[in-house]
């Protein structure tokens, strides 16, 4: 017995080893397998997920270019702020949450539910923005609070600064941010949800030179999401730096001369139509809106009986009035329609179908040439010739200074007033022309309407000998770096096809109207600049008398006034287009506004030609009263 389990011991011993050695051996084989899985199968999927488990992805926006005066002036630039992202993936209590944003940042529930709605398909703890530019005291508020707000983020962002606010908002625009409509058309550009991009002026028309290239950081946050440091950074690109043709010390004055007005002022270059000062008024704070409004102060905005958001330069369409009586006589003195001495009697009404037009001086003109008529702004002069010369051959020659088309100015909802003929009316009313309104038209009223930038192109090509040229807004773009990526020069879109000595005819009438007793803006030869120009006063509401101070109309019945002119008369540099809506009369409340600009650009003074000083007063959409003047020019 005791030799059969001595025996046997060890057998059983030995197989209880080996099938111990081969369980162990199968463990190690498997666990070998697993890591083998782990660390070289799957080994990039499971250090992207740990990687996002401590890494969150934030994108830097690129500063946007620099916008500068024709002189190197900043006019638009860049400051640092405080923007608030949300990584939903970190949020352990969305009631919470919620409820800490309301109170450290005015961000409601529905608020944040649109913010991560629009964010859909992101990739995995990626940011969503949910507010830009908070204030010093929300900034302080959330940093205070980040130990109870898993998931919120806090980063410096470049953020639009526009130096002179109101006075050049209609032309430098303001951001807004990217909606659904233009998310999905410009997605591909890199553009997310939360991003800004130019929605007015320039920089909507030029965002693709304005934007730059977008970078990203790297967070390395602990595990309540809160942001320990930044791992890695792919920093962005600014964008493309842009310098106007704008002059500042012209265009703030400008401002300066509109604040308490409705309208608008365009000054351009004579020779080369660049664009010197452009202000629409009353304007908006691009600072404010760019840093995002209120629904209520939008609303406000928008519906705004004055018309904030439109830029009255490009988009106001006006009846020129008297300042259309130049382009008539072009038309008349080419077509022979009357000879440059032909004397006519203007009296104070012209009887036509049984009907008396009046003019807008109460006792009549007496017998003048055409020279005079100008000058003098004889209406019952134009009613007659204008019978003679014909609606359609007034507007041949009126979309020869550019008239019914867009000059083609580089932003964007430029309106091209209105040419009327009589196959215009017929197929816009079914009704054949009556000459009743020629009438009208010929003296810048009824159907015809212009823009102020119209005109002031129109303007310079007499006062340049008749050369019509494209306005431009910006002198050239270039690369943080200095390289000039797009240079823009003068671009001549027509000529007149006018004989000189027409145009020199009305030249000299032009001149005439400032330098003579009896024109309509003499008073504007005080100031020795040798302006050339034309007032208008362009009707709103048909009135029973006429009217002598027009502080006893009502403002929404008054009249339009108008200036347009250039200076100095022998050498034309600068031409100008002044319209205060509602103003009155163009001697009284538009010509003073021009002899401003003319000054700002024209005259030299002790400290150079360095911008004048941006009044800081709070701004007034519109002065109810208007001064009135002498002359009641219509």
């Amino acid at each position: 017995m005791k030799g059969y389990f001595k025996d046997k011991e060890p057998k059983e011993f030995k197989t209880r080893v080996f099938f111990s050695t081969v369980l162990v051996a199968v463990v190690f084989f498997l666990l070998a397998v697993r890591f083998w899985q782990l660390q070289v199968l799957d080994g990039s999927y499971y250090k992207d997920l740990s990687e996002n488990n401590r890494i969150r992805s934030v994108k830097s926006p690129a500063p946007r270019g620099i916008i500068y005066d024709r002189s190197g002036i900043k006019i638009a630039e860049n400051r640092p702020g405080f923007d608030l992202y949300l990584v939903p993936e970190d949020v352990t209590d969305w009631v919470k949450t919620k409820g800490m944003l309301k109170d450290l940042v005015d961000i409601d529930s529905a608020a944040v539910d649109e913010k991560l709605e629009k964010s859909k398909g992101r990739p995995p703890f990626r940011a969503v923005k949910l507010k830009e530019d908070l204030t010093w005291e929300e900034t302080v508020k959330v940093e205070s609070f980040k130990f109870e707000t898993p998931g919120i983020i806090l980063d410096v962002t470049p953020k639009r600064h526009y130096l002179y606010g109101e006075a050049a908002a209609h032309l430098i625009g303001y951001l807004g941010e990217i909606n659904e409509g233009e998310l999905q058309r410009l997605g591909e550009r890199g553009y997310d949800p939360g991003d800004l991009l130019g929605k007015y002026g320039l920089e909507r028309f030029f965002e693709g030179h304005i934007k730059g290239i977008d970078g990203t950081k790297e967070l390395e946050v602990d595990a309540l999401g809160r942001k320990i440091k930044v791992v890695e950074f792919s920093p962005p690109f600014p964008g493309n730096d842009v310098t106007l043709t704008i002059d500042l010390r012209t265009q703030i004055t400008a401002w300066n001369a509109m604040r308490e007005k409705v309208g608008a002022v365009v000054a351009i270059e004579v020779d080369t139509g660049r664009v010197l000062a452009m202000v629409s008024a009353p304007a908006f704070d691009p600072n404010k809106l760019s840093s995002g409004v209120s629904a209520e102060e939008w609303e406000r905005i928008i519906k705004d009986p004055y018309h904030i958001l439109t830029n009255k330069v490009i988009q106001g369409q006006y009846p020129p009035a008297s300042t259309f009586k130049p382009i008539h006589a072009v038309a008349a003195l080419e077509e022979k329609a009357i000879s440059p001495h032909a004397m006519v009697f203007s009296g104070p009404a012209f009887r036509f179908a049984g009907r008396d037009y009046r003019d807008w001086k109460e006792k009549g003109h007496g017998n003048i040439n055409i020279h005079r008529a100008i000058i003098e702004s004889s209406d019952t002069f134009f009613y007659q010739l204008g019978l003679k010369v014909g609606v359609d051959t007034l507007a041949r020659y009126s979309r020869k200074f550019g008239f019914g088309e867009p000059t083609g100015v580089s932003l964007a909802g430029e309106k091209s007033g209105l040419v009327p003929t009589s196959e215009w009316k017929k197929r816009a009313y079914g009704e054949r022309w009556y000459e009743g309104e020629t009438i009208s038209v010929a003296v810048g009223q009824g159907f015809m309407l212009t823009t102020p930038l119209q005109l002031a192109a129109a303007y310079a090509a007499i006062a340049n000998g008749g050369t019509l040229y494209r306005p431009t807004i910006v002198e050239e773009i270039r690369t943080p770096m200095g390289g000039v990526v797009k240079k823009f020069v003068p671009e001549k879109t027509s000529t007149l096809d006018v004989s000189p000595e027409t145009i020199d005819r009305v030249q000299k009438a032009l001149r005439g109207v400032v330098m003579d007793n009896g024109g309509t803006a003499h008073f504007l030869e005080r100031s020795g600049l040798r302006i050339a120009g034309k007032t208008g006063t362009a009707q709103v509401a048909k009135l029973t008398k006429r009217v002598k101070d027009v502080r006893t109309v009502a403002y929404m019945r008054r009249d339009h006034a108008w200036f347009v002119g250039y200076a100095p008369f022998e050498d034309p540099r600068i031409a100008v287009a002044v319209l205060v809506e509602h103003g009155g009369f163009g001697s009284s409340a538009a010509a003073p506004v021009a002899l401003e600009v003319f000054k700002a650009y024209l005259a030299e003074d002790e400290s150079g030609k360095g911008p004048v000083e941006l009044e800081r007063t709070a701004p007034v959409a519109v002065k109810a009263g208007f001064t009135q003047g002498a002359l009641d020019d219509r």
